[in-house]
């Protein structure tokens, strides 16, 4: 069982990630853990990935193309895995596709956490976190007991950079921008399936149960 997960900043990605690889006993892979782990052991593909690195630019298609190879022939992937964060583009998808099928594999699912652009806003613009003790807060969903200050260490709380309601439009404007055309491109491989990523975490699993359980019969969307 292979899945390509999407999800935009503030959709809960990460939670639904975990659930996955928790239940299905999948791992999952992350093109940017790949990129770092591959640097850090010096392998050949992390060697030419440093230094493109180091130059600024991006690191090639054929590069992390290779990382992927290399990880989802690893034992843990026999039975499956989840990617995030990679295909980001058409061409990239196309050469997964190849890729894989040239391995005798294939994407089983693609995954799509959908959640009203607003409510994303207001989920990443209310983050606060505590700037002593890091315990993170939402002035909408999780508010501390007294504004702007910690229930825990009692200091005060901040609002991160990336975090402000200027760059969070930015940020999920270029996810959008990004996701779009590949949203399009697996719905007509017959792959995609949206999950409406609001309500309690319990019935979006539930959706994404239905899913993988049904065989794809089981799409919500």
């Amino acid at each position: 069982m292979n899945i390509v997960l999407f999800g935009p900043p503030g959709s809960g990605k990460g939670t639904q990630a975990h659930f996955i690889v928790e239940k299905y006993r999948i791992p999952q892979i992350s093109t940017g853990d790949m990129l770092r782990s591959a640097v850090k052991a010096k392998s050949a593909l992390g060697v030419m990935a440093k230094s493109v690195m180091d130059s600024g630019a991006l690191v090639p298609d054929e590069i992390v193309l290779g990382l992927v190879k290399e990880r989802v022939t690893q034992k843990d992937c026999v039975t499956g895995f989840i990617l995030d964060g990679f295909p980001r583009t058409i061409s990239q998808a196309d050469s997964l596709l190849a890729l894989l099928g040239e391995m005798g594999k294939k994407i089983d699912y693609v995954i799509s956490l959908d959640v009203d652009r607003q409510e994303l806003i207001n989920r990443l613009s209310g983050r606060r976190t505590c700037s002593s003790c890091g315990k993170g807060f939402n002035v909408i969903y999780d508010k501390p007991k007294r504004d702007g200050i910690c229930d825990s260490c009692g200091a005060d709380l901040i609002q991160r950079d990336d975090d402000t309601e200027s760059t969070v439009i930015k940020r999920l404007k270029v996810y959008e921008d990004q996701t779009a055309a590949l949203k399009i491109y697996f719905n007509d491989l017959g792959l995609l399936h949206s999950v409406l990523g609001s309500g309690p975490i319990s019935e979006i699993q539930l959706q994404i149960s239905s899913i993988i359980e049904s065989g794809g019969l089981g799409d919500n969307s």
